[in-house]
């Protein structure tokens, strides 16, 4: 960091420690998330329906490569503890008509419905159109981008150690 720039963080109090990086990087994923959500949820709306972040993420994930996924499965991919958030959402899928389930043995198996498959490729061909054309222009680029991902992971992976430890003291 530049000697004549100030970090800018949410809170001075946990920027005076070891690592006053980490509490900009923390501000900046506070904002990061927040905008991700309302895109999430105004991309969805563009595209035909109100849903709420966790439920196109979780149609997007039973959407990938057109497989049946298992609840635990779901959870797993989008790291949620709360499974409860995981079923109830996909009810709601399934009451629109976006998903269907089906059990498989003692398992439920979710899968997107042709409705849901449609709703995806109209949330797809917006996210093209207003998001990643303007990426692709501005930057970053392509490189950057993959870069800036294998650091969120490892920082995840690094915050989901940080909270083990924390639920022991």
């Amino acid at each position: 960091m530049a000697e004549d720039r100030r970090p800018i963080v949410s809170s001075a109090h946990l920027a005076d420690g070891a690592a006053p990086a980490l509490s900009e990087l923390e501000f900046s994923l506070t904002l990061a998330a927040a905008a991700y959500q309302r895109w999430i949820a105004r991309c969805a709306s563009a595209a035909g329906l109100a849903l709420a972040p966790l439920e196109v993420l979780i149609l997007h994930t039973v959407r990938h490569r057109d497989r049946a996924k298992r609840l635990a499965d779901i959870a797993l991919v989008l790291d949620v503890e709360d499974t409860h958030l995981i079923t109830y959402a996909i009810r709601k899928l399934e009451r629109a008509g976006l998903v269907a389930t089906q059990r498989s043995g003692k398992e439920k198996l979710v899968s997107a419905t042709d409705a849901g498959r449609s709703f995806c490729a109209r949330y797809r061909d917006i996210r093209e159109g207003v998001l990643a054309t303007a990426v692709a222009a501005d930057g970053p680029d392509g490189p950057a981008l993959s870069a800036a991902a294998e650091l969120l992971r490892r920082l995840s992976g690094q915050y989901n150690q940080a909270a083990r430890a924390a639920a022991t003291l």
